[in-house]
């Protein structure tokens, strides 16, 4: 995404694209249905756990660890595998969320440094920084083209910017740009898919659209599909203005079903069946 021009809030520009009016309030809808449900007044918390595990499964899912919800539950090993391996980074990720809420504002890259080091799990030297020159990038699910490490840089910094600068857009704009940017920048040599469903948890979350964190994007994006996620991040990576319309309506549409699963849940729990 480039940060230049005459606008000085861009991402308030994009707010203004076609079609995004109908989306941002089709998602406050959603997510007030839940936040106004009256088990959310007794059990928030138990909804709060329920929507980080089945975030974590849905974000897991977008990265090659496709498990039923019962199998994530169940198992306490995710070191076995290359699957447990992606089930544990995202795991590990969704509690971390919360607690990087009040440095996300001031310092969104030393956020995403902890993200990876989070995900990653081990001590290498690449691990807990953006990518170097000439290292390549673990994300096969990924096709769209690399950018070099230099314009990675760049763009990393515009965006760290633009989120401490402060935006007038709605949190489902900067929430999908946030994403949307990390997944086209692929900016760490692993696990930046899901680095950047966390980083849109995180937005969500501080931006006071989702505070409980109970309207998980993951489980949406997984709803969705792998191939709608992947069509939509063309659109963004195009640089167009359709193609950034159809990917911030794809994100609004995921927080909608991550909103609707939590609602499912609440009404599972007023029923006592969970």
């Amino acid at each position: 995404m480039s940060t230049t021009g005459a606008t000085a809030d861009p991402l308030a520009a994009l707010g203004s694209l076609p079609g995004l009016a109908e989306s941002v309030e089709s998602v406050r809808k959603a997510v007030d249905r839940v936040y106004g449900h009256r088990v959310m007044r007794r059990r928030s918390n138990e909804i709060t756990s329920e929507a980080a595990l089945r975030g974590a499964r849905g974000s897991a899912a977008l990265s090659g660890a496709d498990w039923a919800l019962e199998e994530v539950r169940r198992r306490s090993d995710f070191g076995a595998d290359a699957e447990a391996m992606v089930m544990g980074a995202a795991l590990r990720l969704t509690a971390e969320a919360g607690q990087l809420l009040s440095i996300w504002r001031q310092s969104p890259l030393r956020v995403l440094a902890r993200l990876h080091l989070v995900a990653a799990a081990t001590q290498g030297d690449e691990v807990g920084r953006p990518r170097q020159a000439g290292e390549p990038v673990d994300e096969p699910l990924l096709e769209l083209p690399l950018p070099d490490a230099r314009e990675v840089s760049g763009r990393l910094e515009g965006l760290a910017d633009l989120i401490i600068a402060g935006t007038s857009a709605p949190a489902l704009v900067t929430a999908a740009v946030v994403h949307g940017e990390l997944l086209a920048l692929r900016p760490f040599t692993s696990h930046n898919g899901l680095v950047a469903r966390t980083a849109e948890r995180i937005v969500l979350i501080g931006s006071g659209l989702d505070p409980k964190a109970v309207c998980p994007p993951e489980v949406g994006h997984a709803e969705l599909g792998r191939a709608s996620y992947l069509a939509a991040l063309d659109g963004y990576a195009s640089g167009t203005p359709e193609g950034m319309a159809a990917w911030i309506a794809h994100c609004g549409r995921a927080i909608e079903l991550g909103a609707r699963e939590s609602t499912a849940v609440c009404e599972a729990l007023q029923r006592g069946a969970a």
